[in-house]
C-alpha cells in the first residue's frame, strides 16, 4: 500500500475512533501497511503502549486488483506477474504477518482470539479473480493449520477461525452490482442474487455479529473453522 493510500485509509477510520472516544470507550486509529514487517511492529507498539495487550486480532486487510482480473482487454494468458503478486501478498502475507507479529505476544501470554477474513471465492471460484481467489484459498489452510499449531505448540485458549463473507455491498464492488446510473441490480449483481438463499446481499451487522460471536466466551470451544457470512451462497447449487 502507498503512503497517500493509507493516510486516506487513517482519515476515514479516525471518525469512527472519535465516534468510539465520544461513547466513552477507548479507540486508537493507527495506519499500517500488513505486508510491511517494520510498519506492523510500529503499529503494535503504537498499540499496545496506549492500549495494551493485544488480545483480538481481525486480519481484514485484503481485496483484489484490476491487474490480476481477467477482462476483455486482459486475457489470463497476459496477466503480469506483479497483479498476481500484489494479491497474494495483500491477502496471504497480509494475513501471515500480523499472526506472527501479533501471534507471538498471544502464545507468550498463552491466550489471544485471531480471526481471518477470507472469502466465498476461496472455496466457490468466481469469474475474473483467480488470483484473489487462490489467496482466499491459501487464507483458510493457513487459518485451519495455524489454528492447530498454536493449540499444540502454545495453549488452547489461544484460538484461530475465519470468517467468509457472501457479499456485501460495498465501495469497492458497488458500480460491479449496481448500476451507476439507475442504481438496479447489474446482470452480475442478480446473478449473486439469485443463487443467494436468503434472496439479499449481506449488511455490516451480519459480520459483526458472527465476529462478537467467536470473540466471546460462547464460541470458547470453536477453533479451526471457517465460517460462512454468506446468505446460503455456499450452500446452494444452483438447481
Amino acid at each position: 500500500m502507498q503512503s497517500s493510500y493509507l493516510e486516506q485509509l487513517f482519515g476515514l477510520d479516525e471518525p469512527v475512533a472519535a465516534e468510539i472516544r465520544a461513547a466513552g470507550g477507548k479507540a486508537l486509529a493507527v495506519p499500517c501497511d500488513v505486508t510491511d514487517e517494520a510498519a506492523l511492529h510500529s503499529a503494535v507498539a503504537t498499540i499496545q503502549s496506549q492500549l495494551g495487550p493485544i488480545d483480538i486480532l481481525v486480519n481484514g486487510a485484503g481485496g483484489n486488483s484490476p491487474k490480476a482480473t481477467t477482462t476483455p482487454e486482459q486475457s489470463f494468458f497476459d496477466i503480469p506477474r506483479e497483479g498476481w503478486h500484489a494479491v497474494v501478498s495483500l491477502n496471504l502475507l497480509g494475513t501471515l504477518l500480523p499472526c506472527q507479529i501479533v501471534g507471538r505476544a498471544m502464545a507468550e501470554r498463552r491466550r489471544g482470539c485471531i480471526i481471518n477474513i477470507t472469502s466465498m471465492a476461496a472455496d466457490r471460484p468466481l469469474t475474473r479473480v483467480g488470483g484473489y481467489g487462490a489467496a482466499k484459498a491459501a487464507v483458510v489452510n493457513f487459518t485451519k493449520w495455524l489454528a492447530v499449531h498454536m493449540a499444540n505448540e502454545y495453549d488452547p485458549a489461544i484460538r484461530v477461525n475465519a470468517i467468509s463473507p457472501g457479499f456485501f455491498l460495498t465501495e469497492q464492488n458497488r458500480y460491479l452490482l449496481t448500476d451507476r446510473e439507475t442504481g438496479e441490480m447489474t446482470a452480475r449483481g442478480r446473478l449473486i442474487l439469485d443463487h443467494t438463499p436468503a434472496g439479499r446481499l449481506g449488511d455490516a451487522p451480519d459480520l459483526a455479529a458472527a465476529l462478537l460471536w467467536l470473540t466471546g466466551a460462547g464460541a470458547a470451544f470453536v477453533t479451526g473453522a471457517v465460517i460462512p457470512v454468506d446468505g446460503g451462497f455456499s450452500a446452494f447449487s444452483g438447481v
